[in-house]
């Protein structure tokens, strides 16, 4: 059986069990190495990497004047989540990175962050789709969300090797949505799709569609 190795917060896992559920794949098995649940990297068929905590220094491709603009690192997590995005990316299996993710893709990848960035870590933009978008006309139309529910504090810079931007705020050019050129399957989105069905139905679809049977 497709193996989905991946770390995901407690606060999130009510919100990923539901969303995979209703795509109807039985045969897959979501392994959460938050609670130990270790999955060979070498062999499994997928990796997810969600939202969480700011990736650690040591972690980063660049320098980082203020260490304080670092907010609550993990870096047992940060060492887990860049192996497997390194294994994704060198085996070639789907990639989808959600939040913290889709910043651990790009640094993965050689890329770097805005290490502070102002307005994009309101209130209201953590579970309302508050934030409006604007999209590359590559998009497909199932991915075109005109607003989504995204907060966070820190977002990509310059772009990792082979990537290529889908989505941006569409008041100041924050990039919202990546996705590789090169890797066979392999998207990053900075929004919480798995807390809302509208998202998650395209998106989660066509990654668990990319899981071979």
């Amino acid at each position: 059986m497709p193996v989905i190795a991946s770390w995901v917060r407690e606060k999130d896992e009510s919100w990923f069990s539901l969303s995979f559920a209703e795509l109807r794949r039985n045969d897959l098995v979501p392994r959460n190495a938050r609670r130990g649940e270790w999955a060979d990297l070498g062999t499994v068929d997928a990796i997810l990497i969600t939202g969480g905590e700011d990736i650690s220094e040591g972690y980063l491709r660049q320098a980082v004047p203020n260490p304080a603009l670092i907010q609550d690192p993990v870096p047992e997590r940060d060492a887990w989540e860049f192996a497997a995005a390194a294994a994704a990316i060198e085996r070639g299996i789907p990639l989808l990175g959600v939040c913290k993710g889709h910043q651990v893709i790009n640094v993965a990848l050689g890329g770097t962050l805005h290490l502070d960035i102002e307005g994009h870590d309101l209130p209201e933009l953590k579970s309302a789709n508050g934030q409006a978008l604007r999209h590359d006309a590559s998009l497909p139309a199932a991915w075109r969300y005109d607003c989504v529910n995204s907060s966070h504090h820190q977002a990509i810079d310059r772009l990792g090797d082979g990537l290529e931007v889908h989505s941006w705020c569409a008041a100041d050019g924050v990039i919202e949505q990546v996705r590789s050129r090169t890797l066979p399957w392999c998207v990053g989105v900075q929004y919480h799709p798995e807390r809302d069905p509208e998202y998650y139905r395209a998106l989660f679809a066509d990654f668990v569609d990319a899981i071979p049977r």
